[in-house]
Parts: structure tokens; sequence; C-alpha cells
């Protein structure tokens, strides 16, 4: 199952290979900058539907340079 500390592991990696910040990938992710840094907070949570477009946004825009945490199933990218 799928959790928020899985999607937290996506972020690091994310930002750490594209070298950008939580409030840029959150603003490109959910076009909402202060969404990703609040979901780091013990409170902080999303909708399934934002969860879902999360983890979907990162299956389609991963960088090339980055490595898929391997305890995170892998949605299918879009066709």
């Amino acid at each position: 199952m799928l959790e928020k500390a899985h999607l937290l592991a996506l972020a690091d990696e994310y930002c750490r290979a594209a070298n950008v910040s939580d409030t840029t990938l959150s603003s490109r992710m959910f076009n909402d900058g202060k969404k990703l840094p609040a979901l780091r907070e013990p409170k902080g949570d999303l909708s399934t539907k934002r969860f879902n477009v999360a983890m979907r946004w990162f299956a389609d825009n991963w960088p090339e340079n980055a490595v898929w945490p391997a305890h995170v199933t892998r949605p299918r990218v879009a066709a």
C-alpha cells in the first residue's frame, strides 16, 4: 500500500536529482508551492485524488538521472 512516506521519498529523490526545492516541486506538481512542505508536517495530509495526481506526475516526469525508490510501486507512464 502506498502512503505519505512513499510520496515524500519520491519528492526527496526528485528534488535531489532535479536540483529543485520542495516549493518548486510542489508548484509544478500541485500548482501550489505550499502543499508539499505542509505534507512534511506531522499532521500534513492529502486527499486520495491529490495523492494519485502526485504519483502520476512523478511517473510521467521522473528525471533520467534519478533512481525510483525500490520500496515504492511505480505507476505506469501515461501514454
